[in-house]
């Protein structure tokens, strides 16, 4: 079977700092190694956002016991922290609202066509937008295949590593990954028939822009021949 890709999703920069001000703000002796873990950053990356945050005057340095230091939020600090906040909520509910709205027109298409069974492909904000307009259209979602999620299941529903793990039949995929939809899709394109459905029911929300990419592809590579 075709393997899902697992690489890891880059971090959006402003998402790093919230990070960081969210971690010290938490706890004032945090220390990088812990803030790369905690962030899933390189250790490097999390000395470099510390340092920054440190240089524009959001974070200050104090001596701690043992050789150590801690981490205080300044006032700016903190006013930064709040506005990252609202931004991140912002556009984390305008693409939770976009992704239902798409996802709603999908699984009603494939209600109108037949399709009652299907499985998500990905475990991110997208899932659980896909997972309420399927109970709304009368879909039934099988399963959601994400190797990274190691959880056996995901919102009461079977969770599973790999597309020959998928409980029974179904009639459609649909990609939710982030960390590297195009790499998802392609991936179910090629194992699509081996589970009996056409490669027209590997589908996609619209804000995941898997057209455009494919046909910058698909010019790059007639233009290498």
């Amino acid at each position: 079977m075709t393997d899902i890709p697992t690489t890891k999703p880059p971090r959006d920069d402003a998402a790093l700092v919230l990070g960081v001000l969210s971690a010290v703000e938490q706890d004032s002796a945090v220390t990088q190694r812990g803030l790369s873990s905690d962030l899933g950053i390189a250790l490097g990356l999390a000395n470099a956002v510390l340092k920054r945050c440190v240089r524009k005057g959001l974070i200050k340095i104090a001596n701690a016991p043992l050789n150590r230091y801690a981490y205080y939020l300044t006032p700016q600090g903190m006013a930064e922290k709040g506005r990252l906040t609202v931004e991140y909520l912002r556009v984390s509910f305008d693409l939770f609202r976009d992704a239902r709205r798409q996802f709603s027109d999908i699984m009603n298409g494939l209600a109108e066509r037949g399709a009652a069974r299907v499985a998500l492909i990905g475990v991110s904000e997208l899932t659980e937008a896909a997972l309420l307009s399927a109970r709304e259209s009368g879909v039934e979602v099988v399963c959601v295949i994400d190797p990274a999620h190691k959880l056996p299941q995901y919102l009461g529903l079977p969770a599973v590593a790999g597309f020959d793990a998928i409980p029974g039949p179904i009639d459609a995929l649909l990609v939710c990954d982030l960390r590297d939809p195009l790499a998802v899709y392609e991936a179910a394109q090629n194992v699509a028939p081996t589970l009996g459905i056409d490669r027209g029911r590997v589908l996609a929300p619209g804000l995941l822009r898997l057209n455009l990419r494919r046909a910058r592809q698909q010019k790059a590579t007639e233009a290498a021949i």
